[in-house]
């Protein structure tokens, strides 16, 4: 427990570090530790229990989607709502009805079979593209279309394959009361996320502990309260974890810097830690016995199911041939998948050991083959260039008094280099003082003369409540800002 476990998460993290030069996916890196170090490799750790990797997965995902939620901006998801949000659903259900034309009337798979492999595998992945194209600066639109959508369509797939396992599991076919469950849980899981962020906000302005450790353990605590609360309204607890993060994320609260680095931080580990069991979970020597079905799986899903839901999902939508493009190749699987692949084989389906391996090989070769091409794709279409660094330094307010004072950091836009206002022809809001200016690997002074840049990212202490306002003058100055020095 206190050997092999750390040591596994330590060599992760080392080889993420080496590998990243190359863009190789922290996932895939997760994913080849714990395969190497599992039972058919190295057998330093031998792990078969699916059931408590399913129970761990669950977990990991109520954090992962409240992060991604709470990372989508408003003024983002506005602009490529209509792509994104339409991606996220009918996508998928584009997808996995492709998939299961093909599997089940061309292939000639069995029904079962066909049907649960094509709903656990239609949703893409929101860690491996964001990893992937953290070096390439694409178009806005495309952008923050294919990023929300991969954050947004998890819950599509998570509720498709419930409502699937829980129908075979049963022996029933679809009834009625089936259809309108499903719809009740894609119904009212946003809502009651709408209102549990609501919640957490006004709870975040009210208490004000005199330990900030506090704000976290309140966090893990009103995130998974928000996902018991839905699932025992059999609303689906992981829509209503994404719109809560979605609704803290665009709201106003004390703390909010740090509440917002805790949550990557734990998205990052759980995400981690869950694909390094996930890795343990498998045994490449079955892989003997299913590689031919698991790349045709990978074959029809890549060349024919996601295109098809693409091009036709985004139709009279002004994105573009080659943005589609791109967008069809964007289709990354990725750690949910792999988490519903246990659902049929927890739920004690006969087949379930074989859709695991058959969803993990896949994913496997999704992460492989287009994540390790994702990059050069978007150069080859003229899409891409290098993109801004992150930045090396930042600040964080921490007070024992009640205030509604926090640090908002703002990403100033590109060109890199291209000269904005200067900080004294600044008109920010009362309070608001800007505390650092990061550029590059440097710090620059915050002096009255000092001139913004392109690409610069600028921490303002000011009222909570001013983020908005903050974000809309620091960017709309530097926006309309001339050309000259």
């Amino acid at each position: 427990m206190y050997l092999i476990p750390p040591a596994l998460l330590v060599a992760v993290v080392i080889a993420s570090v080496w590998l990243e030069r190359w863009s190789v996916p922290v996932i895939l890196v997760a994913l080849g530790t714990g395969i190497v170090c599992g039972s058919d490799v190295l057998n330093l750790w031998h792990f078969d229990d699916m059931r408590l990797t399913n129970q761990c997965a669950n977990l990991a995902l109520v954090f992962i989607l409240f992060h991604g939620g709470f990372m989508t901006k408003r003024a983002d998801f506005r602009a490529v709502a209509l792509p994104a949000s339409g991606l996220a659903t009918w996508g998928v259900l584009l997808t996995a009805a492709a998939t299961f034309a093909v599997l089940r009337w061309v292939l000639g798979w069995s029904m079962e079979l066909s049907l649960l492999l094509s709903v656990i595998i239609s949703s893409t992945d929101a860690a491996a593209i964001f990893s992937i194209l953290r070096r390439q600066a694409l178009p806005q639109k495309l952008s923050s279309t294919v990023e929300i959508e991969s954050a947004a369509n998890d819950p599509m797939a998570i509720l498709l394959t419930t409502v699937a396992v829980a129908s075979l599991a049963s022996g029933k076919s679809l009834e009625m009361s089936t259809i309108l469950l499903f719809f009740w849980k894609f119904g009212a899981g946003p809502l009651l996320g709408y209102v549990a962020g609501r919640v957490i906000i006004r709870l975040f302005n009210w208490l004000t502990p005199q330990d900030r450790g506090y704000y976290y353990v309140l966090f893990i605590g009103v995130v998974m309260l928000t996902y018991g609360l839905a699932e025992l309204a059999q609303a689906s607890g992981m829509l209503a974890v994404f719109a809560a993060g979605f609704v803290v994320g665009n709201g106003s609260f004390v703390h909010k810097q740090g509440v917002q680095n805790f949550s990557e931080a734990l998205s990052t580990i759980v995400n981690t830690a869950m694909f390094v069991l996930l890795g343990l979970l498998v045994f490449p020597r079955q892989f003997a016995g299913v590689w031919q079905e698991g790349l045709l799986l990978f074959l029809v899903l890549t060349f024919v199911a996601r295109p098809v839901a693409v091009f036709i999902g985004t139709s009279g939508m002004a994105l573009g041939f080659r943005n589609k493009v791109f967008a069809a190749w964007a289709g990354l699987r990725g750690a949910v998948p792999i988490v519903l692949a246990t659902y049929p084989a927890a739920a004690g389906l006969p087949i379930g050991n074989e859709v695991f391996n058959l969803v993990f090989f896949a994913v496997l070769l999704s992460i492989m083959v287009q994540g390790s091409t994702l990059g050069h794709l978007s150069k080859w279409l003229g899409l891409s260039e290098p993109a801004r660094p992150r930045a090396l330094f930042n600040l964080e307010m921490i007070t024992m008094a009640k205030s509604d004072y926090d640090m908002v950091i703002v990403d100033l836009p590109g060109p890199k280099g291209a000269p904005g206002p200067r900080l004294r022809d600044l008109q920010l809001p009362d309070g608001a003082i800007i505390t650092l200016i990061t550029r590059g690997d440097a710090v620059v002074l915050p002096k009255g003369e000092t001139r913004l840049q392109g690409w610069d990212q600028v921490t303002v202490l000011a009222h909570a409540p001013d983020e908005d306002k903050i974000r809309e003058k620091l960017v709309e100055k530097f926006s309309t800002e001339p050309s000259t020095p």
